[in-house]
C-alpha cells in the first residue's frame, strides 16, 4: 500500500530516558491497516535534525507519508511544526484544522496545538499530537481519509472537494 516515515521529537526518548508510546502506537495502527513502516525515529527536538529527517524521507526514501509526533505544543523545544513549515512546498491545513476540531470535542487543551501539515514533493506530511492517548485519537479520526488524499497526491485519483 502506502510508504511510511514516523518521526518522534522527544529529547528524553532520543537518549533512552523514555519510551516511545506515541511513535509506536502510529507503527501498530498504521500496519494494521496495510500501510508499509519505512522508517521510525527517534530525535530530539531539535528543528535542523528534524528538518533534516522530513526531507530525506521525503527526497531519498520518498515515502508517501511522513507523521509526527511530538513538538507541537508551547514548550521552548518544541519546534515540529517549524521543521514541518521549512520542509514543504504547500500547506494542507484542513488536515490540522480537522485534527484539533476532532480533538477540541475530546479536551479543551486541543486549542494549545500548533500542529501543522502539507505536502513536500508527493509525500504528505503530518503532525500528530505527542500524548498516546491523544495521537491514537487523531490518527484514528484522519485514517479513512488518508488514502484518497495520498491517491490524489499520486495522481491515481481524481480530486473531489465534497
Amino acid at each position: 500500500m502506502y510508504k511510511v516515515g514516523i518521526i518522534t521529537a522527544s529529547d528524553k526518548g532520543s537518549i533512552g530516558e523514555r519510551e516511545d508510546l506515541s511513535g509506536k502506537i502510529i507503527s501498530d495502527i498504521l500496519k494494521n491497516n496495510g500501510y508499509i513502516i519505512e522508517k521510525y525515529i527517534i530525535l530530539p527536538d531539535d528543528e535542523e535534525k528534524l528538518l533534516h529527517e522530513m526531507i530525506a524521507m521525503a527526497d531519498d526514501l520518498k515515502v508517501d507519508l511522513i507523521l509526527t509526533t511530538g513538538g507541537t505544543g508551547f514548550g521552548q523545544r518544541d519546534r515540529t511544526p517549524e521543521a514541518t513549515l521549512r520542509a514543504i512546498d504547500r500547506l494542507t491545513p484542513g488536515i490540522s484544522e480537522a485534527i484539533r476540531a476532532y480533538s477540541l470535542q475530546i479536551t479543551p487543551r486541543a486549542m494549545l496545538s500548533r500542529a501543522t501539515s502539507g505536502i513536500r514533493n508527493q509525500t504528505l506530511i503530518i503532525n500528530l499530537p505527542g500524548s498516546p492517548k491523544a495521537v491514537q485519537e487523531s490518527l484514528e479520526y484522519i485514517l479513512a481519509t488518508l488514502p484518497h488524499g495520498l491517491e490524489v497526491l499520486k495522481g491515481q485519483a481524481h480530486e473531489c472537494s465534497r
